[in-house]
């Protein structure tokens, strides 16, 4: 297991002067910085960004993660529209602080030795919050053992497991191991870390209402194939030893372990990311008391500097407390106007040094940015070419920016790559299109506040919450997306944005629900979004301003860790 040396304790002591009681935070993935590689997308941005409020508004928490060596891969897109996947190359000594401490984790009947580094996320009012990043790359492990924490979802399905156990139970040994004897409560950031459950039964002989007691859950996956699963015979191979009879009996369902179903049994609150997604949640697993807190964005983190300055000068306090952003009313229309187009000067001078697309700050400019696959349907809006190029005709012209990764092994997400730059090609001289390579933190900071709109068509009821369209309303960029996730909430039709199609839409319509959603997407485009932008600017500045005030005030994750507090962690 694990020993604390004198060292490590007065580190603890010394650097770590947060109070008590404690909460620790487990995630797969926390976005911190870009040049901290150790995220995929929006379940480690939101993670970094929850740190980053804990941090702000001095809540107790520490992070622990794994490390990702090789984080998890630089895009490359060639002129035919084929993305592959590059190793990142980053120094981990350059950010993380490598510390004197090692535990081991139980896998194939053999202990792996882990090691851990820190960073330590520093609040708006000086408090440093630890987040440690676990680590196999140890001399006395195998070759094999020391790539277990190099790829971030790399490998096959034992790869995958083993990463759960160093994250899970070895997260467990670590914090034990660095001194931390008064965790309350253990939050796990989705599936991936709901083997911690197993080692803190063993330290609880066995107790499973003080583990209850001691765990939360949060799920953010409405799709039943997006949860973690292990065959009966794969788990037993990779923790034998480790796994008893009885807790076997208790631990899997249909032969299988279902990691969502083994945090949802240990949690004493357990939560969706939006209303909805609650809803879901419950009809999924029926039987589990699911409560709900929507997502937010680290406000200051996502707002460009154009909007910083103009915030800073009408609304004082806002960067530690972002419900002051309910008073952007009070700033000045072509203020704001003036902020925006700072912003996309920066976005398009960015676009036009990579691809030379002369893209104009005088064009509507509609941002698209997902993980690439097939339920986020980023390919809607090209459902009809030639109605589009009409649409530009007759309305404005119009630019595009696309941006967003396919999993490596997603073909059907690469094949939507390939299509939307082909498509791109020949839309004629109305719309400008490009498809930008390599979405990453910095990337995603210029594009949702340079874009003038942001689209969001994700397939009914699949998106959890989704976050970018609330970075993109704090930097006063109106939303237009399918009614689901936080927009369901956030949504005033003509006020903060637009709707695309019902939400009482249902998926089993197939092609018909893409028709009617395609159908709805363009005459919205058509009648109400393009003649605003360029028949009534004040208008427009105005619908910014009330997606500022109605929409950032509330969706950040200041609000949301505030509710974490009073409904999960302290309760």
């Amino acid at each position: 297991m694990s020993t604390v040396s004198e060292e490590v304790r007065e580190q603890v002591a010394e650097n770590e002067k947060t109070k008590d009681p404690r909460v620790a935070y487990f995630s797969m993935e926390i976005g911190i910085d870009n040049k901290i590689p150790t995220y995929s997308g929006g379940l480690g941005v939101l993670a970094g960004d929850t740190l980053r409020s804990c941090a702000d508004l001095e809540v107790p928490i520490v992070g622990v993660t794994l490390l990702s060596r090789l984080g998890y891969f630089q895009q490359k897109i060639d002129g035919k529209g084929q993305q592959t996947e590059v190793p990142v190359d980053w120094k981990v000594e350059e950010f993380l602080e490598k510390l004197p401490v090692a535990a081991t984790v139980p896998i194939d009947g053999r202990q792996v030795k882990i090691g851990v580094w820190r960073y330590f996320i520093e609040g708006i009012t000086g408090y440093k919050l630890p987040v440690y990043f676990l680590d196999s790359m140890i001399e006395d492990n195998t070759a094999a053992d020391q790539k277990l924490t190099h790829s971030l979802y790399g490998g096959d399905r034992s790869y995958r497991l083993k990463q759960e156990v160093i994250l899970g139970i070895g997260g467990v040994r670590m914090l034990d191991a660095l001194g931390y004897s008064n965790i309350d409560k253990y939050h796990m950031n989705e599936g991936h870390a709901a083997l911690l459950t197993l080692q803190l039964l063993k330290n609880e002989v066995g107790d499973a209402e003080v583990v209850n007691d001691q765990c939360v859950f949060t799920t953010h996956t409405p799709v039943p194939a997006g949860h973690d699963k292990f065959s009966r015979a794969l788990v037993e191979k990779v923790l034998k030893g480790f796994l008893a009879k009885s807790e076997a009996d208790q631990i899997f369902d249909k032969g299988e372990l279902n990691m969502t179903l083994l945090g949802l049994r240990f949690s004493t609150y357990i939560n969706g990311v939006t209303k909805k997604h609650g809803e879901i949640s419950r009809t999924m697993f029926p039987g589990y008391p699911i409560f709900s807190i929507t997502n937010g964005i680290h406000s200051l983190f996502w707002t460009c500097e154009a909007f910083r300055r103009l915030y800073d000068k009408y609304l004082k306090g806002w960067r530690n407390d972002p419900f002051m952003l309910r008073y952007a009313r009070s700033i000045p229309l072509e203020e704001m106007a003036e902020a925006h187009a700072e912003a996309k000067c920066s976005l398009l001078d960015y676009v036009n040094r990579k691809h030379d697309d002369r893209m104009t700050g005088d064009c509507f400019t509609i941002g698209f940015a997902r993980r690439s696959t097939a339920y986020k349907r980023a390919t809607l809006l090209f459902s009809d070419i030639d109605r589009l190029k009409r649409i530009a005709e007759k309305c404005g012209p119009i630019q595009l920016i696309f941006a967003g990764k396919a999993h490596p092994k997603d073909e059907e997400g690469k094949k939507g790559i390939r299509e939307i730059i082909n498509i791109m090609k020949d839309l004629g001289p109305k719309i400008k299109g490009v498809y930008l390579e390599n979405y990453d933190i910095d990337l995603a900071k210029l594009m949702v506040s340079g874009v003038d709109i942001w689209l969001n068509t994700p397939k009914r009821p699949r998106e959890a919450s989704g976050t970018s369209g609330m970075k993109a309303a704090v930097n006063g960029v109106p939303h237009f997306s399918i009614l689901d996730g936080w927009w369901l909430e956030g949504h005033i039709e003509d006020i903060t944005g637009w709707s695309i199609g019902s939400p009482e839409m249902s998926e089993a319509k197939g092609d018909d629900l893409d028709r009617e959603d395609a159908e709805d997407l363009y005459n919205k485009l058509e009648n109400s979004v393009l003649p605003t932008y360029y028949r009534d600017r004040d208008e427009w500045s105005r619908i910014m301003q009330r997606a500022i005030f109605i929409n950032a005030s509330f969706f950040n994750t200041h609000r949301m860790v505030q509710q974490y507090v009073l409904s999960a962690y302290f309760a």
